[in-house]
């Protein structure tokens, strides 16, 4: 088979989609594949236009490639790709819709507050949680935008930021607790979910330093909860893919509360990271699974399911 391995882009998560697409690449040559390798621009559009290919790997993480968008041209262009299609991946790219879809699943979210840039106005702005609280752009990932807000000056300034990156701000509850998250792999109506990993940040929040600088956190495999919270993870892994329509592999991020509640959701990732730190593969390995391995699974999903 030829692969093409999109990687790059131009969202705020370019260096991590660099890292990913490198690690694709290289495990897609390793299993024999013939590959080619494209840093992804959406002003060379030609270069999809014009590709002889079997299929393509899209290893590109934030706008122009998770949202949605990409997978659309995609599909005008006939030329199938591995993982979530136009709705599953603009949907999960939308914390606010994605939220509201898992309340009507019985999905825990937090409570949260939308502003948007049309309609917002600094001076006569109301508070409606209560401190702290995160504020982050609605569409965006890697926890790009986001700040902890302790007091209305931290607030006031988080939004700022955060309108840096998208037109929509998403204020939530902050709720303490451990950050786990849980990968979910297989075929329509069939898919599983992997173990439950613990992440222990060195930061004092799991941000993008500790997200993907080597040693700033550490993966603990299983997640050290009960056996209740683990099947109450990985049961509601699947039910946020299936209900956003996802494909093939994604995986969900939760808060499991300090004071013993439910977990939380926090988002469903359609491309996660396939960096040497990155959570999926670590999760997939834990199931006996190389990263070599993992890589060429996710193409015979597709393959398989194309056919």
């Amino acid at each position: 088979m030829r692969i093409a391995v999109l990687y790059g882009g131009t969202s705020a998560e370019r260096d991590v989609s660099l890292s990913s697409g490198k690690g694709v690449m290289n495990a897609l040559q390793k299993k024999g594949y013939e590959v080619v390798g494209i840093d992804f621009n959406p002003s060379r559009l030609h270069e999809l236009i014009n590709l002889d290919v079997d299929l393509v790997f899209i290893a590109l993480h934030g706008r122009f490639g998770e949202d949605g968008r990409l997978q659309g041209f995609l599909d005008m262009l006939n030329i199938p790709y591995v993982g979530s299609g136009v709705l599953g991946s603009a949907l999960a790219m939308d914390k606010v819709k994605s939220k509201r879809m898992f309340e009507r699943e019985g999905i825990r979210v937090a409570k949260d507050q939308t502003i948007y840039r049309a309609t917002y106005n600094r001076n006569q702005f109301s508070f409606e949680l209560t401190f702290p609280a995160v504020v982050k752009p609605v569409r965006e990932g890697s926890t790009i935008g986001l700040t902890i807000a302790h007091n209305e000056q931290e607030l006031l300034q988080g939004i700022d930021d955060a309108f840096k990156y998208d037109d929509d701000v998403l204020i939530e509850e902050f709720i303490g607790g451990m950050e786990v998250t849980v990968a979910v792999l297989g075929e329509l109506g069939k898919e599983q979910a992997l173990p439950v990993i613990e992440i222990v940040p060195k930061n004092k929040y799991y941000d993008y330093e500790s997200k993907y600088a080597p040693g700033m956190s550490d993966h603990i495999i299983p997640a050290r909860v009960s056996d209740e919270i683990t099947d109450y993870l990985q049961k509601n892994a699947v039910l946020a893919h299936q209900t956003l329509g996802c494909k093939t592999y994604s995986r969900t991020d939760f808060i499991v509360p300090f004071d013993g509640s439910l977990p939380v959701v926090l988002e469903v990732n359609t491309l996660p990271g396939m960096t040497p730190t990155s959570l999926f593969p670590d999760a997939a390995r834990e199931m006996g699974l190389s990263y070599e391995d993992m890589i060429e699974k996710l193409v015979q999903l597709t393959v398989k399911e194309l056919k």
